[in-house]
């Protein structure tokens, strides 16, 4: 670090910035670097270095403790070719015991080159001489006409295959389902609710069998007066009275109500449908 204060003090130009590398490229990383000396027990804080149209700062300041003062870096990239005179913001100057001042930040000179190659607009580019014209092939197109040929024999294939009699397939196993469990069980185990969604789906299923105006989707009361409308002598009381009250059981309005009892009468029902 102390050499390369020492080699910055003797860089530096009038402005007191020196640039690293010192012949940059259109887009490089330049490092603008100036040693400000201070007195002992002093720091020194960097302003802020703003864009401008050609210039473009990389980050913040980089502050760095040298011999004779501290050293201060801005990254910086630079879009355009030319010579370049930037503008530093001021660097501060802050005393153990509170003092602070400012050096003026001063203008940094750079020398930006092209990445492109130098053109010479004093030589005149002559004309290139214009192609010989191609000359006329004479092949044979039977080898297009035989690759047509096998590529239409080729597809005509893939559809006969495509076409042929799908195979016979045996008939799968049948499916083993298990019992229904009984409406005992359920009931011993506290589930009501159960027994009478099961003994509701089972009646609506037959009513939509017998009549089948009255499908599953409709409500009760819906369903009740499709079977009133469409088949007068249906058992539409029995109905009625064993729809609303599995409907009770299933909402928790019905308290204390014979779900055994509830659900048999509907199998009675659902016989009496089917027949």
């Amino acid at each position: 670090m102390i050499a390369l204060a020492s080699l910055l003090a003797l860089l530096q130009g009038p402005g007191g910035w020196t640039a690293a590398p010192a012949a940059p490229t259109v887009g490089d990383t330049i490092w603008l670097s100036r040693l400000v000396a201070v007195d002992p027990g002093w720091r020194v804080r960097a302003g802020r270095l703003d864009a401008t149209q050609d210039v473009e700062p990389l980050g913040e300041a980089v502050v760095m403790r040298a011999a004779g003062g501290w050293l201060v870096r801005y990254p910086v990239v630079m879009w355009t070719p030319g010579r370049h005179d930037l503008t530093l913001p001021p660097v501060w100057r802050l005393g153990p015991g509170g003092q602070a001042d400012s050096v003026l930040g001063g203008v940094a000179s750079v020398q930006v080159r092209s990445v492109l190659p130098a053109r010479d607009s004093t030589r005149r580019q002559e004309p290139k001489p214009a192609l010989d014209p191609l000359a006329r092939s004479d092949n044979s197109a039977l080898p297009v006409a035989g690759a047509v040929a096998v590529a239409g024999l080729i597809l005509t294939a893939g559809v006969m295959l495509r076409r042929r009699r799908p195979r016979d397939l045996p008939a799968p196993a049948p499916i083993r389902c298990e019992a229904d469990v009984a409406d005992a069980r359920w009931l011993a185990a506290g589930e009501p609710k159960a027994v009478a969604a099961r003994a509701a789906a089972r009646l609506r299923a037959a009513v939509a069998g017998a009549v089948p105006e009255a499908h599953p989707a409709l409500s009760t009361d819906e369903c009740l007066a499709t079977v009133a409308e469409r088949a007068p002598k249906a058992p539409l009381r029995d109905l009625r009275e064993v729809l609303t009250a599995l409907d009770q059981v299933g909402f928790a309005t019905a308290h204390g109500a014979d779900v055994g009892a509830l659900a048999e009468r509907a199998r009675r029902l659902v016989a009496a449908l089917s027949r």
